[in-house]
């Protein structure tokens, strides 16, 4: 419903699009593409005397030939900051990234199609993003924030009103997170159907909408067993039956709502990091690395298309494997 509804406000033609990509993009980045579009016309509109006399839903689709490079590379000057509706706006590298590539999936789409003459998008490069080191729990601090989520530690007295309904949930969803290293997007879709406790497995479905099963350690699985017998008894709302983890109002729980919880959490087991789900994510990665010495397989588990995006991930970890390699081989003895 909400993909419709900001669909409806952006050119006609752009329908064609999503529908074109439906089959290997998720609703969720399709979504997020519709946001982005949506800034780019609406930046046109204003901006490009030739678009202003029209309204923006009434876009032709030859209006992608009269946009030029430096159309593109001045949205992107644009998107930097801007105010809009009386609030602020900023984009970062990693999104202006973002918004560029949605841009050049859009033309690339037209244009592979012969639709229109010429690909803009595919002329302006990506910005460079500078890597940022990666943020993730130590051993200790895993383990101390699970033993949080169980005893409520350090949580407000309002906070802990709520604790006693949520913390078999919340240790199940966090365990999970940590367990398996899958995206929160791919944990809040989850269905109880989901779930093959004879095989220890979860069937998720990733980034480009494939469907896969990732496996869980017996730790993961206890604590999933906990909160099926108590989801077992709960009421959902219509529409929300299936779902496996429920928020307070027995509705499927969303992106939001969890990236809350891991946040009240883990604010009280480190205050140097900020930590995410995304972050919990990188946690188990660096951990499964560390015990394998694998990168194909971390990149798999994680759903990496590319494993040179994993090991720039933990190109640290693997300097540091190659300095013991240093150690370990002795010429002569001593």
């Amino acid at each position: 419903m909400k993909m419709r509804e900001v669909a409806s406000t952006l050119p006609s033609f752009c329908k064609d699009f999503f529908r074109g990509i439906q089959e290997y993009t998720s609703s969720r980045t399709r979504l997020a593409y519709a946001y982005d579009l949506r800034v780019f016309f609406e930046f046109i509109h204003t901006e490009n005397k030739s678009c202003s006399h029209m309204e923006l839903k009434d876009f032709p689709l030859s209006i992608l030939d009269q946009i030029t490079r430096e159309d593109i590379e001045e949205y992107l000057d644009y998107i930097t900051y801007y105010i809009k509706d009386g609030k602020e706006y900023s984009n970062n590298e990693r999104g202006k990234k973002r918004k560029l590539s949605a841009l050049k999936s859009f033309y690339n789409y037209f244009f592979c199609a012969e639709l229109i003459k010429t690909n803009p998008a595919a002329l302006v490069p990506l910005p460079k993003q500078h890597e940022k080191e990666i943020v993730r729990l130590d051993v200790d601090e895993v383990a101390i924030l699970l033993d949080q989520v169980e005893d409520g530690e350090k949580l407000t007295k309002n906070q802990l009103k709520y604790h006693n309904k949520t913390k078999i949930r919340d240790v199940a969803l966090l365990t999970l997170l940590l367990g398996t290293g899958i995206r929160v997007s791919e944990c809040v879709g989850l269905d109880i159907g989901d779930i093959d406790f004879k095989n220890n497995g979860i069937k998720i479905r990733r980034k480009g909408g494939y469907e896969t099963v990732i496996y869980f350690s017996e730790e993961v699985a206890e604590a999933l067993s906990d909160y099926l017998e108590k989801r077992y008894h709960m009421i959902p709302l219509e529409g929300h039956e299936n779902a496996l983890f429920l928020s307070m109002q027995n509705r499927r729980i969303t992106v939001r709502a969890v990236e809350n919880l891991v946040k009240k959490y883990a604010s009280n087991v480190t205050g140097l990091k900020k930590i995410t789900p995304h972050k919990l994510r990188s946690t188990y990665g660096t951990a499964l690395y560390r015990e394998t010495g694998d990168i194909y397989l971390v990149a798999d588990v994680l759903g990496h298309k590319d494993v040179n995006t994993t090991r720039k991930h933990y190109a640290a970890l693997e300097d540091n494997r190659r300095r013991m390699a240093a150690k370990a081989v002795q010429l002569r003895e001593k």
